[in-house]
């Protein structure tokens, strides 16, 4: 049973910047042929749109196993969550993160959750997550380690 899910989809204003391909393709094949300026127009945006949506990493929590992206750990090697919001989170994804941690982070999702990894074979120290709901994560992933369901 899935605790949690969440796909990172891009915000909105991410496909607003994205258009700005439209005009720059009908600017360069103006000249040439306009209808051609149209079409490629047409054709990188959807692309661009498509690449966004089928791109977009999943976190999930089931009793056995959190996913993040490509990536899979048994909860029971899951030590302590924290979440950071605001500008904790911006030092997190900054100063503050080592290089050997499992990053699963969107620039256009501010906050994050960290979860330990406990296992000692594993060379990772911690996982970073964006979460548009880092609470629930946090409740989900507690859930998965008690077996019991966590206040939300």
């Amino acid at each position: 049973m899935t605790l949690y899910y969440e796909r990172m989809w891009p915000t909105p204003w991410i496909f607003v910047i994205t258009a700005l391909v439209i005009p720059a393709s009908i600017l360069v094949f103006l000249p040439i042929n306009p209808l051609a300026g149209y079409i490629t127009a047409g054709v990188l945006y959807v692309g661009i749109v498509l690449f966004l949506s089928l791109t977009s990493p999943i976190i999930s929590v089931t009793h056995e196993t959190l996913r993040a992206g490509q990536a899979a750990i048994p909860v029971e090697f899951t030590g302590e969550t924290r979440s950071f919001l605001a500008g904790e989170a911006v030092l997190e994804r900054g100063v503050h993160l080592d290089a050997r941690a499992w990053l699963v982070i969107r620039g256009w999702i501010s906050p994050v959750v960290k979860v330990t990894v406990t296992d000692p074979a594993d060379p990772v120290p911690y996982w970073l997550l964006s979460s548009r709901h880092p609470d629930r994560l946090e409740a989900a992933l507690a859930e998965a380690k008690t077996g019991a369901p966590a206040d939300r």
